[in-house]
């Protein structure tokens, strides 16, 4: 049997989320909705999807597939586990904000008046206006180099009579740049974050892959749960007929005289058992078909919560008599396993974390630069005489467009270069961090080759159970035929005079228990098969339920 599923809730989509490109720029609508909107988080839970396509006749009817794809469709486990699958993924969107851009921009405003104590200061009560203006961008590159551009803008107004350009304007537009040479250098330690996120998400797939082989697993036995009690329900019923009809023939023997009344207590003793059986298998079957509505969401639905459940799948299984094989099992359940893929998956974790201890231990030496170009404007007052107030010579207006002329002319240039260098004499902490990943590498390892020793285990269990139900259902087969042929040789023993009633009842009681035997046997081989199944880590597979 194949099961097509895909689970469209989980898929990643390179180049979108993978790649952090998600988020929203500045200044594009989405941006302004996400930034400045308030967030309107509202639940809505849905209704079971689907139930209504499986009616028929007022009872819903399902096969294994069938009873899967509801399963996937509607089971709540199986949606948390889906969702617990985005909070790694928005990591990964996290981690991309180390080269996130940033823009700031500040604007003050100063109004003074101050008693002056000297003649210089160019006025008994000087009064002065300042304002400034800035703006800064500033981003890091995957590279690790820091970069920043500013312009920053000046207004200088005053009453000092001493002053040459008033209002003095002042422009300057810096370039800077900040390149680490040692600790955080390279593309490879700028995108550790991203790296780490990324192997978290993988390993969060595999461990969801092993939930949903779990989900599946025991929704699955849910399955054949119900088929076991509506088929031990089924044998307790037939026995029940058996037992009524010997007690209808032994009252109706009492009444002719054919037996004594001391041989009617074993009959109707044989009833009341059987009534007792077939009502505890009734509650029985009833708890386990509630159980199955959990399971496909059946519980949530009024309307098909109170019809009947009709499981098509036959209790016989069809049995391969060719034993598994034991090493090309295991060797299938360790390439496919999910939860050793996960435990595989956090060495590489480890890996990351100690390039990160070990970048954390360098010193930190970092090359510095910047580039600084200046203008000048304003209204310019040229005296004869600097501390004659009344030379004056001339007045040039001016405005910020002169600042900017001269800034962008880059005749006022300010070069700069340094280096930076913050040298730990001690630095325990970064020590014990880097012992701590070197830990929990070893650490990792260790339970790597106890989760694969745990498989090898798992799949050898399995398939020895597997054998051992194989070999109980044909016992019970077996068992089963001779107590059919025992029940039908008392019977005619018991017709012919040759036997009494005491023994056709018992050879009845065993039939029913052979019959019982055989449900038991044939629904533990299928559920070892699947067990097998899940151990290899081919349950998904084999269901068709894709992961993607």
């Amino acid at each position: 049997m194949r099961l097509r599923l895909l689970l469209t809730a989980i898929v990643l989509v390179p180049g979108l989320m993978a790649d952090g490109l998600n988020g929203p720029v500045f200044p594009t609508p989405s941006y302004f909705r996400d930034h400045f909107a308030t967030p309107k988080v509202r639940v809505e839970l849905q209704p079971p999807a689907r139930l209504e396509d499986f009616l028929t006749d007022g009872t819903l009817e399902l096969s294994l597939r069938q009873y899967l794809e509801l399963v996937m469709a509607n089971n709540t486990d199986i949606a948390i586990q889906r969702l617990s699958l985005e909070t790694p993924r928005n990591a990964i969107l996290r981690a991309y904000g180390t080269f996130d851009p940033a823009l700031t921009a500040d604007f003050t405003n100063r109004r003074s008046r101050d008693a002056t104590t000297s003649a210089l200061q160019g006025a008994t009560l000087l009064s002065q206006l300042t304002q400034n203006a800035n703006f800064r961008y500033t981003q890091t590159l995957e590279s690790g180099t820091q970069y920043n551009v500013a312009f920053a803008g000046s207004k200088n107004a005053s009453n000092n009579q001493f002053a040459t350009f008033n209002p003095a304007l002042n422009a300057q537009l810096t370039f800077g740049l900040t390149q680490p040479l040692l600790r955080n250098r390279g593309p490879a330690i700028a995108r550790l974050p991203i790296m780490l996120a990324r192997s978290r998400l993988r390993q969060s797939e595999y461990n969801l892959e092993d939930q949903l082989m779990r989900l599946i697993l025991t929704a699955e036995t849910a399955y054949w749960d119900v088929i076991e009690s509506r088929e031990r329900l089924r044998v307790q019923q037939e026995n029940l007929k058996l037992t009524d009809a010997a007690l209808k023939r032994a009252q109706r023997e009492l009444e002719l005289g054919a037996i004594s009344p001391l041989d009617i207590y074993r009959p109707q003793q044989q009833y009341a058992q059987a009534e007792i059986q077939v009502s505890q298998f009734q509650f029985q079957l009833a708890e386990r078909e509630d159980a199955l509505r959990r399971q496909i969401g059946a519980d949530l639905d009024p309307r098909i919560r109170r019809l009947p459940i009709v499981l098509t799948e036959t209790v016989s299984p069809i049995i391969d008599p060719a034993p598994v094989d034991k090493e090309s099992a295991v060797e299938m359940a360790l390439a496919s396993r999910p939860d050793l893929k996960s435990t595989l998956q956090s060495l590489d974790t480890d890996e990351l974390n100690l390039k990160s201890a070990t970048n954390a231990l360098r010193p930190d030496l970092s090359l510095t630069g910047s580039y600084v170009s200046q203008g000048r404007g304003g209204w310019f007052f040229q005296r004869a005489n600097v501390f004659g107030q009344q030379q004056l010579v001339r007045t040039v207006p001016g405005g910020f467009g002169d600042a900017l002329d001269q800034l962008f002319g880059f005749g006022l240039p300010v070069y700069q270069f340094g280096l930076s260098l913050r040298l730990p004499i001690r630095d325990r902490r970064a020590q014990a961090d880097l012992a701590d990943a070197i830990v929990q590498k070893r650490l990792n390892t260790l339970r790597a080759r106890n989760v694969e020793q745990t498989v090898r285990l798992d799949v050898l269990n399995a398939i020895n159970r597997v054998e051992s139900a194989k070999a109980g259902v044909q016992l019970a087969r077996v068992a089963r035929d001779f107590a059919q042929k025992e029940v039908e040789a008392e019977q005619k023993k018991y017709d012919l005079g040759t036997t009494i009633l005491y023994f056709v009842l018992e050879a009845q009681t065993r039939l029913t228990n052979a019959e019982a035997t055989l449900v038991t046997q044939s629904i533990s081989y299928r559920r070892a098969l699947l067990n097998l199944t899940r151990v290899t880590g081919q349950l998904l597979e084999d269901r068709g339920i894709v992961v993607q």
